[in-house]
């Protein structure tokens, strides 16, 4: 059974930046859960998903939060599954207490960060993480890296053929 990811966020205000790690999940063709949980004003609810994350069938958590950004921080305290964070812009400081809260992790408790608002890379992560032990999703890993190739040619030979004119 392939493991499916869990993707988190302290709000529904996170939604429109978080969605693209569902939509790079679902094109990848990995199972996952969204929902919203807070460290701060939904601790008990945070703390016991992370804990009952793996027996869940989770292979990995992408905790996604602005600002204090304690959520990573605090699924990781709960729970060995890999963490990835994604600290998001806003606030005061437009995102830099974010990324801080969501690198800045004590020894023996680590998160994977990704960029600000990186929802897409940290959903690539995830699967490279769970590919590790799945041949068919490395394949998929693969294939879209090879995609990806295409793409930058066919932009490259459209680049050129316009400074030809």
């Amino acid at each position: 059974m392939q493991k499916k990811v869990a993707v988190i966020m302290g709000s529904d205000s996170d939604w429109p930046t978080v969605k693209p790690a569902c939509t790079q999940l679902s094109q990848l063709g990995i199972p996952f859960e969204a929902h919203i949980m807070s460290a701060h004003r939904t601790p008990a609810l945070a703390a016991e998903f992370a804990r009952s994350a793996r027996d869940n069938g989770f292979g990995v958590i992408i905790c996604a939060a602005g600002m204090a950004a304690h959520l990573a921080g605090a699924s990781a305290a709960n729970t060995t599954l890999p963490i990835i964070g994604i600290p998001l812009k806003g606030g005061a400081m437009d995102g830099l207490d974010a990324l801080l809260a969501t690198v800045q992790m004590p020894s023996g408790i680590p998160v994977a960060t990704v960029a600000l608002n990186g929802a897409k890379n940290a959903a690539v992560l995830a699967a490279q993480i769970l590919a590790v032990s799945d041949g068919e999703l490395a394949a998929r890993l693969d294939q879209a890296r090879a995609d990806m190739g295409v793409q930058i040619a066919e932009k490259e030979a459209k680049l050129q053929a316009e400074l030809a004119q």
